[in-house]
Formats: structure tokens, sequence, C-alpha cells
């Protein structure tokens, strides 16, 4: 199938085109209705009533030939024939200019790149990208993305990573701590897509194909692409099935921020999966999918996953279930109402492997549900205009894979491996937190959130005897707990029927206060620091959209 692709500029000026030239056929539309008008006006007899009312005056001039008014109505009967023609043909033409510049008949204009804050990308993008079709196809293709640079300094301990997680923060007394901190600057969080449209017999065909430089060193210039997103979806706005990575349906961004890390309580899990989306009612979506699994658990000998090795040889980690997880939102007049859960399965295998001398299994269920809501300032006071308060709030047992940030690898733990355990167990790690956010509009082009997030894990007694100091015994966070303010200038944006717009560009600064404690305090931090630790960071932010 060929494609004929545009130079950018080219795509550009033939989309400016095609507005400008609807609203001249527009235009001259409305003049030719209105000149239509006129001469029907003309050519239409007196009233017969009215020659009944008033009487006839003595003209002081001859009397025209009888045959004149009978000329003078067929010429402006024909002017006015001519003109509804010349009417209709605009009208043919404006609606064939509608239908170039929308794209194939059946198929809805591009989406936004990202939805706010919402089961979408992290990073929100208001344009439609650079669309364009294919000849002879009812096929849609667009390009977008956006270039990305960032630039931070630690006020606090050196973290270098431009995306840290709150699980990782140096210790207080640490040897990173004691350096102090640095400055980094970077561009490997910018991204490249390409999506597909297609009107197929069954729906609607979409695809996308993304990536991001994002697998490489924060401290490198040589960024490493990863793929974030390779999927299919088919159907309408009322039954559609995905196929393919995406974004887990557990994602949740819950606010605007422009540090490219998964914040505390936040979610950004992409993995492969099917899905099933349908709309239930006005306003109201449900969805349910089966995604990659992966168990992930922490022992006196570290964390291990599938794919983690174990002395040289294979993990007791297994994954043999797929993850099982649904979601209810539900969307008017600018609120949102979010509710997700899952159901997974841990499990751990020693059999073949260097865990133990006798062959040890075990399973554990995983489940936990979320919420979340987001309302428009504007409901309590309409001089809020645009600004926003979001809330979420979550519990669960067993699902630490999905909150990256803070419990990263402890879906469970286990006591194998501690001296004097016979018969190993494994416990699922019971986890809750809530987070809460406003964002504020100072005007149109500048804005501000401010957000709090607090979480807390509850761990077996057993994890006390994590040698101190070790891996393990740092990575077992009790309570964790993150600020972010930010103020960001988006000299296009715009608000178009109460929604908010960013535009092509955004520039802000964003400062981010995170604090963890360690489970068991100073005596499991051992030589590598007290028992909490608390960073404070500085970021710069611009981002070019197309």
């Amino acid at each position: 199938m060929a494609l004929a692709v545009l130079p950018l500029p080219a795509a550009a000026q033939g989309s400016a085109a095609d507005a400008a030239t609807i609203a001249e056929l527009r235009r001259q539309l409305e003049e030719m209705r209105r000149r239509l008008d006129q001469l029907e006006a003309r050519s239409a007899p007196p009233p017969a009533a009215r020659a009944a009312v008033v009487p006839a005056r003595p003209r002081p001039f001859a009397p025209r030939p009888a045959a004149a008014p009978d000329a003078e109505a067929r010429a402006a009967a024909a002017e006015a024939r001519a003109a509804a023609a010349e009417a209709r043909a605009a009208q043919r033409d404006l609606a064939a200019a509608a239908s170039t510049a929308a794209g194939p008949p059946g198929l809805a204009p591009p989406d936004p790149m990202g939805r706010p804050f919402a089961t979408e990308e992290a990073l929100r993008a208001d344009l439609p990208g650079v669309a364009f079709r294919v000849p002879g196809a009812d096929t849609q293709v667009r390009l977008y993305g956006f270039a990305k640079l960032t630039a931070h300094y630690d006020l606090g301990p050196r973290n270098q990573t431009d995306a840290p997680a709150p699980q990782t923060v140096p210790l207080t007394g640490s040897a990173a701590d004691r350096q102090g901190g640095d400055f980094i600057m970077g561009a490997r969080f910018s991204r490249f897509g390409v999506d597909t449209r297609t009107l197929t017999s069954w729906g609607t065909l979409e695809t996308r194909l993304e990536g991001d430089f994002g697998g490489g060193a924060a401290t490198s210039n040589n960024a490493v692409f990863r793929l974030r997103q390779a999927w299919a979806e088919l159907g309408d706005e009322r039954l559609r099935v995905l196929i393919g990575q995406a974004n887990s349906l557990w994602n949740e961004g819950v606010f605007e921020t422009l540090i490219d890390a998964t914040n505390l309580n936040q979610s950004f899990v992409r993995q492969a999966q099917i899905r099933l989306t349908g709309r239930l009612t006005e306003g109201l979506t449900g969805q349910v999918s089966i995604e990659a699994p992966e168990t992930a658990y922490t022992s006196a000998g570290g964390v291990f996953t599938p794919g983690a090795s174990l002395q040289g040889g294979a993990s007791p980690a297994v994954s043999s279930v797929p993850d099982l997880l649904g979601r209810l939102t539900w969307r008017q007049d600018g609120i949102e109402l979010g509710l997700r859960g899952m159901l997974r399965q841990i499990e751990i295998r020693t059999d073949g492997t260097a865990a133990a001398a006798q062959p040890v299994s075990e399973t554990a269920p995983g489940w936990g549900f979320a919420g979340h809501a987001r309302l428009p300032m504007a409901l309590l006071w309409d001089a809020l205009g645009t600004d926003e308060i979001a809330a979420m709030a979550f519990y669960g047992e067993g699902i630490g894979r999905y909150f990256a940030g803070q419990s990263s690898g402890q879906d469970a733990l286990t006591d194998l491996g501690l001296p004097g355990v016979v018969a190993p167990g494994l416990d699922t790690v019971a986890s809750y937190g809530a987070t809460v956010a406003y964002r504020r509009f100072w005007a149109t082009t500048l804005r501000s959130t401010f957000s709090y997030a607090y979480a807390r894990a509850d761990y077996p007694s057993y994890a006390l005897g994590f040698a101190p100091g070790s891996a393990p015994a740092l990575s077992l966070n009790r309570e964790t707990q993150q600020a972010i303010v930010n103020l960001i200038w988006s000299p296009f944006a715009e608000v178009r029927n109460g929604v908010f717009g960013s535009g092509w560009l955004d520039v802000g600064l964003e400062y981010v206060f995170t604090r963890r404690d360690l489970y068991g305090g100073a005596a499991a931090a051992g030589a590598a620091g007290v028992g909490h630790g608390i960073a404070n960071r500085i970021l710069f932010a611009a981002i070019a959209r197309f």
C-alpha cells in the first residue's frame, strides 16, 4: 500500500488552506442565499388583498406595455434559478472541502496525543499531530510526539537520575547524602509515535506504535530507543477490542507534573494485554483486560522477578496466571469519577534453583482496588474558571509492581533463607495511600499544580531479620510522602467551550520534596545511614509538541 507523504511544512500549509477554503465557500454561499431571497421577492406578484383595498391612483405618465412586467418577471426568475444552481454547487464544494479536512468518511478526527492525567500517557498534548490520508483507501495516518528538555538540581543527596523513584531516595547520612546534589540536563524522554485509523465493516481499526529514548542512562548523551506502545484496537464507541502492548488499566497519573519519574501513588505500567472496552450508558465506560503478569518478591537474598538470576541460575519467581483488571469511568460536565480493581497470583518455586535445599512451592493471591475523582472548581464558584481538584486512594495486597515508584519488587515477602526457617512461606504486602492535587490557572497561559501524596506498607515481622544495610532491608519503606508544586507557562494555550488546551509549547519550573522512612528505622539502615531519606529537587522543563 503506497502512502502519499507530504513534507511537514506543506502539510501545515495545506491544513490552513483547507480552513480558508471552507470559510470562503461559506461566505459565498451566504451571499448567494441573500441574492436568491431578493430575486424571489422581486418576482413575486403583489398580494391580491392589497390590490382590493388600495385604490389605483391616476398616473401622469403613459402606461407600460403589458408585456414588460412579464419579461421582467421571467428575467428575475431566470436569475434566481442561476443563483440557486450556484448555491447548490457551492454547497457541494463546501461539503467536499469539509470532508477532505476531517478525514475519510466514517472516521473521527485524530484523538489528542494523550488524555489529561487519566489512563493514557503521563504527558498530555492537545494538537492533532501531522495527519494525512492514504490515497484510494479509508485510512488516515498521524505522526505525533514531542521534543522535551529537562534540567534538574538536587538540593539534598546526590541522585544521578532524571526519573527518581521515591522508593530509592538516598538515606540521610549515606555516602550520597554526604556528597550533596549535582546538576543533570537531558532530552532522552522525547517521544515519537505513529497512529493509523482505517474504516472497516467491523468498525474503525486503530493502531499505534510509540517509543521514546528513555532506555539509556540519565548521565549519558547516547540515548537508547525503547518501545512504549504497540497495539491495535477494533470496534466503535459501543464496543472495542484491543491487543498488544498498551497502558495498563491500572494506570492513573492523577495530576500534571514535569518530572519524568513515576511519582508516589502514580502508575505508568505498559505491558502486553487483551482489553475489552464498552459504553455501558451515557457517560459511563467499562473496561476489562487480561495483562502480562510478573511476580516480584523480596527475601533475605534480594529482590527477584521471573527474569532475575539467582547465583547464575534460574529465578524462583514464577508467573503462571495473567493479571485480571477492570475499570469503570464516568464523565459528565467536566466531572470524572473512576474505580478500578485487579486480581493476580504471586508464586515461587525453588525446585531447580539455588534458593533452597528442599523444594518450596508457594502461591498467594494478590488483589487491590483504587478510586479517583476529578472535579471542576467552577461547580463551587464560577470565578475559579478552569481550576480543578483531583484525589485518589487505594488499598491492596500483592500489588507492589503496579506502584513502581514506592514498592517495586514488593508484591510479597518470604522468610526463605532466614536462619532457622524450615517451612518458608509467602506473604503478600498490604499497601495503601492517597493523593490530593489542586490545579490553579493564574491565567489561560499560566497554571500551577499543588499536590501531596502519602503511602504506607505493612510488612511481616520477620522482615526485621533481613541483614541491616542490605538491599532487601533498604528497600522496605514503611511510610513515604511526596509534595510537588510547579509553574507552567503555555503561551499558545486556549480555552474552548470550557475545555483547556495547552497548545504546542510548555515551559515550566517544578519543586519536588520526597521523604521515605524505613521499616525498622535506623536499625534496618545499619551503616548505610539513618532510618529515613529526604530529597529536594528543582526541575526545569521545556516541551515542544507536534
